[in-house]
């Protein structure tokens, strides 16, 4: 599975932005799929998540109400609209991709990443 984000810039305060996350590769397979940033000397966190067996979403508290992950299945791609934005969501975003796969001995997981869209929110 390959991700490829695009999306990312830099934005005023209360702007919004959208930002893409195209999968390519055995994606049948991939039964999540998920946003996370990380700011400079910050651990990666969870921005916001989607699971598609569950058909369910989460976010992190500090996007509830501002962020909206969503996906389109027939271009495979993944997006994450960000409105409201504020200074402190300045961050690279990261793109993540959980695909399971069932063998004989059980199932195994396997987690993908993109390289990145920096995101620059400037009060």
């Amino acid at each position: 599975v390959q991700l490829v984000e695009s999306g990312g810039g830099l934005v005023q305060a209360g702007g919004s932005l959208r930002l893409s996350c195209a999968a390519s590769g055995s994606t049948f397979t991939i039964n999540a799929m998920g946003w996370y940033r990380q700011a400079p000397g910050m651990q990666r966190e969870l921005v916001a998540a989607m699971s598609f067996g569950e058909l369910s979403t989460n976010y992190a508290d500090s996007v509830k109400g501002r962020f909206t992950i969503s996906r389109d299945n027939a271009k495979n791609t993944m997006y994450l609209q960000m409105n409201s934005l504020k200074p402190e969501d300045t961050a690279v975003y990261y793109c993540h991709a959980r695909r399971t796969v069932i063998y004989t001995t059980g199932p195994q997981e396997y987690d993908y990443w993109g390289q990145g869209t920096q995101v620059t929110v400037s009060s």
